[in-house]
C-alpha cells in the first residue's frame, strides 16, 4: 500500500481477530466528548504531567546515559532519534526515542515491528522489553507534546489509512497522545488493522472515562507492567477491547 506523496506503507488490513462486527459499527460517525465532568481536570493533569516527567528524568537520567553509551558501542548510528508523529488535533511533533532498531530501518517505506523482528538490535530487545527506550518522552511530556496518558501517537504514514478503515479513529485525536495508557498496558504493540481496532476501542474507552482515580490506576498498572507485562490491568480494570465498546455503545452522548 502506498499513500500520494509518501514511501510504500506496508499495512495488512485484515480485521479477522479484531472486534465482532456488532461491536465495530459503534465507531460509524463517533464524535468522543473530551471535556471532563470537572473544568480543573486539564489544567490540573497538566501540572501532574510535568511534575511527574521532571521527577522521572531527573530520576532515570543515569539509567537514559547508560543505555544510551550502550546503544552507541553496539550498532552504527546515534544512540537517539527522532521521529514526527500524530498528536492532538492532528498536528505533527517530534517525538524522542532511543534507538532499539539498525540505521536504515526503513530504507523500504514505513511499517510497524513485528515479533522477531530483526532490525532490531539485540541491546534494542532488552530496552524494548523493559521500555527504556520511551524514557526519553519525558521530554516531549515537558514541551506539552504529550502527556504522561493518554493514546498512543501514531506515525503520520499511517493516519489517513485507519482513519479511512476505521471510522471513529479521529477521536482518539482530541487529546494529547500518552507515554502510557489503558490500551498499552492491555495490549501489544500494533501488528495490523485488527490490532488498532482493539486498541482504539480502549482508546476511546480512556476518553469517555477519564478522571484522576483512571490515571493512578493506569501509572500503577505500568510500574508493575515493566517488571511483569500485561498482569496489572487484570486486577486493576478487569478490561476487554470488547467491554470497552460495549460501554462506548451505551453511552448515550455519543
Amino acid at each position: 500500500m502506498q499513500l500520494e506523496g509518501k514511501s510504500p506503507v506496508h499495512m495488512t488490513l485484515v480485521v479477522a481477530n479484531g472486534l465482532p462486527s456488532r461491536s465495530r459499527r459503534i465507531f460509524r460517525g463517533v464524535r468522543v466528548a473530551v471535556v471532563p465532568a470537572t473544568t480543573w481536570y486539564n489544567p490540573l493533569k497538566r501540572i501532574i504531567d510535568v511534575l511527574t516527567a521532571l521527577v522521572l528524568l531527573i530520576l532515570t537520567f543515569p539509567l537514559v546515559l547508560i543505555a544510551a553509551l550502550l546503544v552507541k558501542l553496539t550498532s552504527r548510528g546515534p544512540a537517539l532519534y527522532s521521529q514526527t508523529r500524530v498528536g492532538r488535533d492532528g498536528q505533527p511533533f517530534v517525538i524522542w526515542k532511543l534507538r532499539s532498531m539498525v540505521v536504515d530501518s526503513e530504507k523500504y517505506g514505513a511499517q510497524w515491528s513485528k515479533k522477531g523482528d530483526s532490525r532490531i538490535t539485540a541491546v534494542g530487545r532488552v530496552l524494548r522489553r523493559t521500555h527504556i527506550d520511551e524514557l526519553p518522552q519525558l521530554w516531549n511530556v515537558l514541551r506539552g507534546d504529550m502527556s504522561m496518558i493518554g493514546p498512543r501517537p501514531e506515525r503520520p504514514e499511517f493516519v489517513p489509512t485507519l482513519e479511512a478503515a476505521l471510522p471513529g479513529y479521529s477521536g482518539r485525536l482530541q487529546v494529547l497522545p500518552g507515554v502510557t495508557g489503558l490500551a498499552q498496558i492491555h495490549l501489544e504493540a500494533d501488528s495490523d488493522l485488527a490490532s488498532v481496532e482493539r486498541k482504539l476501542a480502549m482508546d476511546l474507552y480512556y476518553i469517555k472515562t477519564m478522571s484522576f482515580w483512571t490515571d493512578f490506576r493506569i501509572l500503577l498498572a505500568t510500574v508493575v507492567h515493566v517488571f511483569k507485562p500485561y498482569v496489572a490491568d487484570k486486577w486493576l480494570f478487569h478490561l476487554t477491547p470488547q467491554k470497552c465498546a460495549e460501554a462506548i455503545s451505551a453511552c448515550s452522548t455519543l
